[in-house]
């Protein structure tokens, strides 16, 4: 990050319009990309090969935390004082994947100083189905050359050839036009022949085009906080890091054509996948149970609980629909993994939310005490959260008091297992506005230049920035609203300079984070299905894979949010209790007291969730809720899209019985006493228009939902 500037999709479309067969990402010390980078190849069919540029000891432990002296008795220039070397390892097969994953996750458990490390004896603990070759110039092998240790080089060389085995360790050749590289070739050449090993012929490239080698230099700035005028900046010597052609290649290595020839082979060789499994974490149940009848036992349990004067017919029939879908689809274990975190909050006086979003549709959550609503008494639909037709993980979001949050996570840590709990990495891209910021700085401008550019820039829809490219595209639907911020381009060289380079970073990955509230768990050790990497301030477990596709593979993500406004219920009963000694329970209290209503009907409301903005307390004070249905849908309605088209005044007007209920459809006339009768005939809800599509067009729910 901040140093690759090749974008992933248009790096593999210049390789198939060059035909060439397979591409390899080679990240340093880490496989991020890994993932992304597979279904980016093959979507356009050039073979991606998974590898990784990883950092190894020179002769010592990974557990070891010192520099290493080299023969000559000086230290050479390779990073971090001699505390590591590169090699450059791929995958030759899918377990051959795993191991890379293997080894790049126990770099940062294990061997993290100054980068995440490895040593011979974990590559010679995970070498299978891996690939090795002597690495760029910041390799052993080739810094023990360039020091004039010919004797330690063959000696490493020969090493990692048992460690590899000899049809696996290749003697790589670079040839970017640098001194470092050029003047050691002869005794790689010298060592290849003497071990018989294999050459190989590799480009390393940061970025696609070589017409983008300014960006990168612009990119590396950005990464070190330097000015492209600073004499001292950190930059790469030539610009031949670029997506060569295989003409070029061969070309440049006409002389050894079969270094060229072995690049070939390797892609041959390789071939590995990602596959979807099962992971969902195991539930102890008891002896002579399965998860599928355990969940029916706790469900019918769960709904004399819920109904103590006799479970009425319709909910025992839904419960009984809900369990036989869930089983289908193999999700028993999933309900039971979070029933059993929602009854630890509960048990240990941790405040849980109520529910929210789809996951309220199901009775079955409702009878394990996972949400708090009806789901046939609120009209709540459970093919919208779980649908027969379209088989996808469910969603169950846990808010907890947010002092909390943590306790939960280490419950379900020592639950299910340390090596198999961790937390979600998130990728941060650089946005349109930070990337014209970005590139005044670097070029030189004073903090104005990239203040005046950004503010005539139209403004966020969403939280998202309309990106540099749109600006300029006629077909853009927001083309319109960028008049004066092209005016300006076309007027400024300078602004034309700045938002040119602005475009070579717009999109970029610019660093790493941890996702707020997702939480992974696997059936499995972390270890063998996805690579890690502790986070070194707090020592956090974090996946390499993000949300998407840690779930694509088949591990549980699970939301466990902190609420600020959960922890400010806690207090406040806590406050009534030792105040006036009343021990109330939120989740029993009516919900038609009289005096809640009045209070809400003066906009008092600063301070309750989703309630307290201006314009709210004005849509409350208008609409005067009488029910809890008139509180939901005033959440739903104070939206950008209802607002948009009125929702919230018809709502109003028609309540007050100052406008008619008029069907927005003939057909929907019956469907005003019916489907839309609790909202005065206006469309509010999902469940709303799943309806009226079953009724309408003979759908069944989970084709309404599709």
């Amino acid at each position: 990050m901040l140093d690759g500037a090749a974008r992933v999709k248009d790096l593999f479309r210049e390789a198939a319009r060059m035909q060439m067969p397979a591409l390899a990402v080679t990240d340093h010390g880490n496989v991020f990309g890994a993932y992304d980078f597979v279904s980016q190849g093959e979507a356009v069919g050039v073979k991606p090969i998974i590898g990784m540029e990883a950092y190894v000891t020179p002769g010592t432990s990974r557990f070891e935390r010192t520099k290493v002296r080299w023969a000559d008795g000086g230290s050479d220039d390779v990073s971090g004082g001699g505390a590591f070397t590169h090699m450059t390892l791929l995958a030759e097969t899918t377990a051959g994947m795993h191991n890379l994953f293997r080894l790049s996750s126990l770099a940062s458990l294990e061997g993290q100083y100054y980068k995440p490390r490895i040593d011979r004896e974990l590559l010679e603990r995970y070498a299978t189905g891996i690939i090795g070759t002597t690495g760029c110039p910041s390799g052993e092998i080739q810094t023990r050359l360039r020091i004039g240790d010919y004797d330690g080089a063959k000696r490493a060389a020969g090493e990692l050839q048992e460690i590899f085995g000899h049809e696996s360790f290749f003697c790589e050749l670079m040839d970017h036009g640098l001194s470092i590289e050029r003047r050691v070739h002869t005794d790689l050449k010298r060592l290849a022949s003497e071990l018989s090993m294999p050459l190989v012929a590799t480009n390393d490239l940061h970025y696609t085009f070589a017409e983008d080698a300014d960006a990168h230099e612009v990119l590396l700035c950005v990464q070190s906080g330097k000015t492209m005028a600073d004499p001292n900046r950190f930059k790469l010597d030539g610009h031949d890091y670029y997506l060569k052609s295989p003409q070029e290649m061969r070309e440049l290595w006409r002389e050894l054509p079969e270094a060229c020839d072995n690049t070939l082979a390797i892609a041959e060789r390789c071939s590995m996948g990602f596959a979807s499994r099962d992971l969902m974490p195991r539930v102890e149940v008891p002896e002579g149970e399965t998860e599928e009848t355990w969940l029916r036992r706790e469900v019918h349990a769960g709904l004399e609980f819920r109904y103590p004067n006799g479970v009425p017919d319709d909910r025992r029939q839904r419960a009984e629909y809900e369990l036989g879908v869930i089983g289908a689809m193999g999700f028993p274990g999933y309900f039971l993994v979070v029933s059993d975190l929602c009854r630890h909050a509960r048990e240990s006086g941790i405040r849980v939310g109520p529910g929210r979003g789809s996951a309220t549709g199901a009775l079955v959550a409702y009878a394990l005490q996972i949400t708090e609503l009806d789901p046939i008494e609120h009209g709540l639909i459970f093919e919208r959260f779980l649908n027969p037709e379209r088989v996808s993980m469910p969603d169950i979001d846990l808010d907890f008091d947010e002092r909390r949050r943590g306790d939960m996570i280490r419950y379900a840590t020592e639950k299910y297992g340390a090596d198999r709990v961790s937390q979600i990495i998130t990728y941060g891209t650089i946005k349109a506005k930070q990337a014209v910021k970005d590139s005044a700085r670097v070029l030189g401008h004073p903090f104005v230049m990239g203040d005046k550019i950004t503010k005539v820039m139209p403004p966020p829809v969403m939280g998202k920035d309309m990106p540099l490219a749109g600006i300029f595209d006629k077909a853009h639907e927001r083309y319109g609203e960028a008049g004066e911020f092209r005016a300006l381009y076309d007027a400024d060289p300078e602004v034309h300079k700045v938002v040119d380079t602005a475009r070579g970073l717009e999109g970029l990955k610019r660093q790493w984070g941890v996702h707020a509230a997702g939480v992974i768990l696997s059936r499995e050790p972390l270890l063998d299905v996805v690579p890690i990497i502790k986070r070194e301030q707090d020592g956090a477990i974090i996946t390499q894979f993000d949300m998407g596709a840690c779930e694509s593979l088949g591990l549980l993500k699970m939301d466990f949010l902190g609420l600020r406004n959960l922890t400010v219920l806690d207090d406040a009963l806590r406050h009534i209790k030792e105040n006036r000694g009343d021990e109330l329970v939120l989740e029993t209290m009516p919900l038609d007291a009289p005096e809640a209503y009045e209070v809400l009907c003066k906009g008092d409301t600063i301070g309750v969730f989703q309630l307290e903005g201006g314009p709210m307390r004005s849509l409350i004070r208008s609409m005067q809720p009488s029910t809890f249905e008139d509180v939901a849908a005033l959440i739903a309605l104070y939206r950008p899209g209802p607002m948009g088209m009125g929702s919230h005044i018809a709502y109003v007007e028609r309540k007050h019985g100052r406008a008619p209920m008029d069907p927005v459809h003939p057909e929907l006339a019956e469907a005003l006493s019916e489907i839309l009768a609790e909202t005065y005939g206006v469309i509010v809800y999902q469940e709303q228009v799943m309806a009226i599509a079953q009724k309408v067009a003979g759908y069944t729910l989970g084709q309404a939902d599709l």
